[in-house]
């Protein structure tokens, strides 16, 4: 991978001082004294990173920032300038810049940010070539799995789907359960009929026969006009049925009427319809349990489930941790916003043990996409980086935030300050480059009494 860093600077002195500095460090670099210099070493790249002054003539370094963006968008640009002020750092950040750091710059600061920037560049050239990898995983409309586990589940639904079979799903919530019934609907003879997904813990049991069956104008109270029925809707498709196990008693005899006949009668009607539908179900909970306890019918569990299939939990599945990520960060990142994952978030997110499975996964992910301040999320990123790391008892809570102020204390507040204004008040950008958590850092700003409007005091 190219490590070249790129340097426009148009003062000579700072300008020398930082080649020395950066190559003192173990970089190569190339350093050019304006942006027309620079656009002519263009086409030698890409560079690792490219560092430009702001304010420079007539070719400005926010022009500088742009040009590369268009060019090269993977390659990281930081900014600097000896005019620090919100309206400039947010533009600069705006604009695509990986960072943005005010003269003079603090040169231990400087080469942090320089390998982050270039680890940066690093990864996302990996994950272009993972990403080729995740493509070609096995996946199930949005089910993605390579695990054992799943690639079973894919093989079950393969063989049942091409028939006419009933299909009841275990699993919790969160693990993809509709989503598997959608595969069998599309890659069944009905793919072409509706699929008709009714959650059976969302209706009212007074509201139940005339969502599933229907009924005709007048036919209750409110009843201003003729509807068709759920069931009704499904001829020819698939129904759903979410959460089968909230069935109330009378819901479930009716049915399991239904499954017998193949008819309704529509609320307020003697005629009765047939409806051609195949019926899949789904539960959390264990409807052989229910069923010796006298909570749900044994006649209808029989009904449902002459095929089963039992969902893995996203803990029991960690190898399809990184596969699920990318695909969910496919969907969330628009126009290549955000383009991978550093191995340390990677390694965060099978760490953690997602009680609400792939469905907190891709939360996570979309928070992480929208919150995002580079193009590589890190595991500082991720919401759950907080309750993987908290630590456990009052003694080590306490310990460890007194050891993270103890190093604290001793940053001034002047740097505190520059700090501050570098990352336009963003906190977790303070906190990272500090090397603290978020907690020391707030108590530190309050003690040195900074925030928004209290720069000059």
């Amino acid at each position: 991978m190219n490590e070249t860093v790129l340097l426009v600077e148009d003062d000579t002195q700072n300008r020398e001082l930082l080649v020395e500095v950066l190559t003192q460090a173990g970089l190569a670099v190339k350093a050019v004294s304006n942006g027309e210099a620079a656009f002519a070493l263009a086409d030698e790249g890409p560079y690792g990173l490219v560092i430009s002054d702001i304010q420079m003539g007539p070719i400005s370094g926010l022009e500088v920032l742009r040009r590369f963006r268009d060019r090269e968008p993977d390659t990281p640009v930081v900014l600097l300038t000896a005019f620090g002020g919100v309206e400039t750092a947010i533009q600069a950040m705006k604009s695509g810049a990986f960072d943005y750091l005010t003269k003079p710059v603090n040169l231990q600061e400087l080469i942090l940010v320089v390998r982050r920037a270039i680890e940066h560049f690093r990864l996302i050239q990996e994950n272009r070539q993972l990403k080729q990898a995740f493509g070609n995983r096995v996946r199930t409309g949005s089910i993605i799995g390579q695990s054992r586990m799943m690639l079973d589940i894919f093989k079950r639904v393969g063989k049942v789907a091409p028939t006419d079979a009933s299909v009841l799903i275990y699993g919790e919530s969160g693990t993809g359960k509709e989503l598997i019934a959608r595969a069998i609907h599309d890659h069944s003879d009905r793919a072409s009929g509706k699929f008709m997904p009714i959650n059976c813990s969302a209706i009212p049991e007074t509201l139940f026969e005339s969502e599933l069956f229907g009924h005709t104008k007048n036919a209750f109270t409110g009843a201003d006009r003729f509807r068709r029925g759920l069931i009704e809707e499904a001829d020819g498709g698939t129904l759903f049925l979410d959460e089968v196990g909230d069935l109330p008693p009378l819901a479930q005899a009716k049915i399991l009427r239904v499954l017998q006949d193949g008819e309704i009668r529509r609320l307020g009607s003697n005629e009765s319809i047939r409806s051609d539908f195949r019926v899949i179900a789904a539960t959390k909970f264990d409807l052989d349990e229910l069923c010796s306890q006298g909570e749900f019918r044994e006649d209808l569990l029989y009904r449902l489930k002459t095929v089963t299939l039992t969902l893995p939990r996203l803990a029991d599945r960690k190898d399809d941790i990184p596969a699920l990520a990318e695909y969910f960060l496919s969907r969330y990142s628009k126009d290549d916003q955000v383009v991978g994952f550093a191995e340390s978030a990677i390694q965060m997110l099978k760490q953690y043990s997602w009680p609400g499975n792939v469905r907190e996964l891709e939360h996570v992910i979309e928070q992480a996409v929208a919150l995002a301040d580079h193009r590589i999320i890190s595991k500082e990123d991720l919401s759950i980086s907080k309750k993987i790391n908290m630590l456990t008892g009052d003694e080590r809570q306490d310990g460890g935030r007194h050891a993270d102020l103890s190093s604290a204390s001793r940053i001034e507040r002047s740097d505190l300050v520059t700090i501050y204004r570098t990352c336009g008040g963003n906190k977790a950008r303070m906190a990272n480059s500090l090397g603290m958590t978020r907690w020391s850092l707030y108590r530190l700003l309050q003690k040195h009494g900074i925030g928004p409007g209290s720069l000059e005091a």
